[in-house]
Formats: C-alpha cells, sequence, structure tokens
C-alpha cells in the first residue's frame, strides 16, 4: 500500500473500531453524514481536479498507488470521504462526553478570526489563487451559516474543529513532507502566501475549515428533518 494509502488507512481506523461505542454509538449518523459528505465532497473534487490540472498543486508518485479518477490519485478522492468521517467522530465525541462546555464564547471567536483573516489575506492575495479561493471561501461560509443564519450548533462545530487541528497537523505534516525526503502533496509557490506551520500551508487551516463547515450545516439539518419524521 502507498505511503498516502497508510495514512488514510490510519485516521479512520481508530473512528471505525470506535463508532460501536455506546455512548456516542456514532454508527447511527451514519445515514445523515454520508448524505451531507457527498454533496460537499463533489464541489471539492471538482476543485481538486481543476488546481490539480492548473497545477497550483500536485501528487508525488513516489507515494501513490498509481490508481487515479481523472488527474486525481485514488488516495485524494477517498480523503474526502474518511476524513470528513473521522472529524465528525470527533464531533459527536465531544458532544457526547462534555455535554456541559459552553462553546458559545469558542464559536464567536473563531468566527470573527476566521472571517476578518479570511478576507484580509484572500483579498490582499487575490493573485494567489490558492490563497484567495480558500480564505475567502471560509470567511463567506462563516458569514452565512454564523452571523446571517445564526446557526445554534456552530460552537459545537468551532470547538471540534480546534480538536481536530491536532489530527490535522499530524496527518497534512506528513502529507507535506515533514517526515519524508520529498512531500506527498505539494504545492505551488505562486499560488501560496509562504508561511507554514511545519511544513504545512497556512492556507490548509482554511480549506478544512471550508470543507467542514457545509458538511456540518448539511449533517444537522438533514439530522433535524430525520427526527422531525421519526
Amino acid at each position: 500500500m502507498s505511503l498516502y494509502g497508510w495514512l488514510i488507512l490510519g485516521s479512520i481506523a481508530g473512528p471505525l473500531a470506535l463508532s460501536f461505542d455506546r455512548k456516542v454509538a456514532f454508527y447511527k449518523h451514519w445515514k445523515k453524514l454520508f448524505l451531507a459528505i457527498v454533496p460537499v465532497a463533489v464541489v471539492f473534487l471538482l476543485w481538486d481536479e481543476f488546481f490539480t490540472i492548473k497545477e497550483i498543486w500536485g501528487f508525488n508518485p513516489r507515494y501513490l498507488s498509481g490508481i487515479y479518477v481523472g488527474h486525481l490519485p485514488i488516495e485524494e478522492v477517498s480523503f474526502f470521504l474518511i476524513v470528513p468521517y473521522a472529524c465528525f467522530f470527533i464531533y459527536e465525541v465531544l458532544r457526547s462526553y462534555f455535554p456541559n462546555v459552553n462553546t458559545h464564547r469558542i464559536g464567536q471567536a473563531l468566527a470573527f478570526a476566521i472571517t476578518l483573516a479570511g478576507l484580509l489575506f484572500g483579498t490582499l492575495y487575490m493573485q494567489n489563487w490558492y490563497t484567495s479561493t480558500a480564505c475567502i471561501s471560509a470567511a463567506l461560509l462563516t458569514i452565512g451559516l454564523y452571523f446571517v443564519n445564526r446557526s445554534v450548533w456552530y460552537g459545537n462545530f468551532a470547538l471540534g474543529y480546534l480538536v481536530v487541528l491536532i489530527p490535522f497537523l499530524i496527518v497534512n505534516g506528513i502529507l507535506t513532507g515533514a517526515v519524508t525526503e520529498e512531500p506527498i502533496v505539494w504545492y505551488s509557490s505562486n499560488h501560496i502566501m509562504g508561511p507554514r506551520i511545519i511544513t504545512i500551508p497556512v492556507e490548509d487551516l482554511f480549506y478544512n475549515y471550508a470543507l467542514l463547515l457545509p458538511i456540518t450545516a448539511l449533517y444537522e439539518r438533514i439530522g433535524k428533518r430525520m427526527e422531525k419524521r421519526a
């Protein structure tokens, strides 16, 4: 198996094995999670494909299986299904084991930080396609779902996102070359700001945020509809 494949497998192994924990019972959320992940994953895969064709980022064949869907390695395609699953497992674990945590201030702080930083970086580096699209997308999604829609679940999302940053830094660090001779995923220097967290472009923080936030919105909306039908 490729190194990227092992990373994907390692990301899902723990959450999948613990999905049957009695208190969390994450397996009961599989249907709504799948329905929430798929439409967002399609959008991000199209974004991914376009940027790969334009060489804004790319993948090192040395660490891949050699199986491609369009211009994307199969490992990258699976990323958009496996990583959200692992993240939402953490989301539900936090809600089940720490139900009394006051997430209002956490959500408020993250919403203001993402919106201000996203708009600032996105406009200052408009010519950098990754910077502008990731940062502005994250900011606009936050404006719509937090400031306009006043989504009551945003505080829980904010806490989950901050906790997810721990495994995110590990996985993305490996993907971007923290422990390998060459990065598995590389980025064109013409389309990122430059600053990195170890080897991870700062833009990745906004990109992953922009991936998880709309999935959360769909996940919560679908969940409410399923509860009403029940």
